[in-house]
């Protein structure tokens, strides 16, 4: 039961959260994914005139066949770092009108957010194509990834308050 997740409190239907099959969710982020388009949007250009080059030098490449594609996205999904959007999450399990804060329930102590800011956090769940078994089951990110180094670590539950 380490794994499992409570979303409770004032909300219309509590919810239980089970990270570990997340990783076959199509809604999951690959934060590693959006680590390199930030870095890839600074060095657009570059990137886009060595790409130009290689064109020029080796010719067009054809297209991956569907043989090498899944190889590719079995490799990413063993080796990825994912996070799942927690506003789905939050949605269905309806909070009532009343409802403002979002308590983050830790190890270490409870972590209070605006329920707006609930909206927009991340749960990180692999890293480098492992669960988070020392410190999970989740690592909870800000939306704008502003603790992304130091996440919120050894979630046990989440209550909307």
């Amino acid at each position: 039961m380490d794994f499992i997740i409570q979303l409770k409190g004032n909300v219309r239907y509590s919810l239980t959260l089970d990270p570990s099959v997340w990783i076959f969710d199509d809604r999951k982020l690959d934060l590693d994914e959006k680590a390199q388009e930030a870095k890839e949007e600074k060095d657009f250009t570059e990137v886009l005139s060595k790409n130009w080059e290689k064109e020029i030098m080796e010719g067009a490449v054809s297209p991956p066949t569907i043989k090498s594609e899944k190889k590719f996205l079995k490799e990413k999904i063993l080796n990825g770092t994912f996070a799942m959007p927690f506003q789905p999450f939050l949605e269905n399990a309806k909070p009532n009108e009343d409802a403002s804060q979002l308590i983050i329930q830790t190890k270490d102590g409870d972590v209070t957010l605006s329920i707006e800011e609930g909206y927009n956090i991340l749960m990180k769940f692999s890293n480098q194509g492992k669960p988070l078994k020392e410190d999970g089951p989740v690592h909870v990110i800000y939306g704008d990834r502003s603790n992304l180094e130091n996440p919120i670590k050894h979630v046990t539950a989440i209550i909307v308050k």
